[in-house]
């Protein structure tokens, strides 16, 4: 099984509590995610902020539009420092996704680390060659792009 890891660091002109109330709130993926990924909470009623053992299901279009079920689980979660989500359900055969957040003297810096491995064994190494950390790649840029209009500095 190959193993991959994305990082991203941003730093957002705001306060820590600020950032959290929002990357806390599972409803703001949206506001966060490409449209052309069809990204849609399936999941019902869901809480104003994320918690330990909390389900969450999507639908997402990642690759030629095709809907995929992506059901996650929030694992881990220290208020206004990190959470953790994991894929129960979904295209990857691992992904585990750890956003933190800290203080630092221009705002707050937040740091994402992906560890995913794809499905198929070797036709998914090519595929996260090819395909995957491109996209990747694209979906933060954007999520850096959202966090910078919704937190102008």
């Amino acid at each position: 099984m190959a193993f991959y890891q994305f990082k991203r660091e941003q730093l957002i002109n705001s306060t820590i509590s600020e950032v959290w109330d929002f990357i806390s709130r599972p409803q703001n993926l949206k506001r966060i995610t490409p449209n052309y990924m069809g990204f849609d909470i399936r999941t019902p009623d869901l809480p104003d902020a994320a918690y330990e053992g909390m389900i969450i299901a999507y639908t997402v279009r990642p690759l030629l539009a095709i809907p995929t079920t992506w059901v996650t689980e929030i694992t881990h979660v220290v208020p206004q420092k990190y959470f953790v989500d994991e894929q129960r359900v979904g295209p990857y055969q691992l992904w585990h996704h750890e956003h933190h957040i800290e203080a630092v003297e221009n705002g707050v810096l937040m740091k994402d680390i992906v560890s995913y491995s794809p499905p198929l064994g070797f036709l998914g190494r090519i595929a996260n060659t090819l395909i995957i950390r491109r996209k990747l790649e694209e979906i933060f840029d954007y999520r850096t792009k959202a966090f910078e209009e919704i937190f102008p500095g």
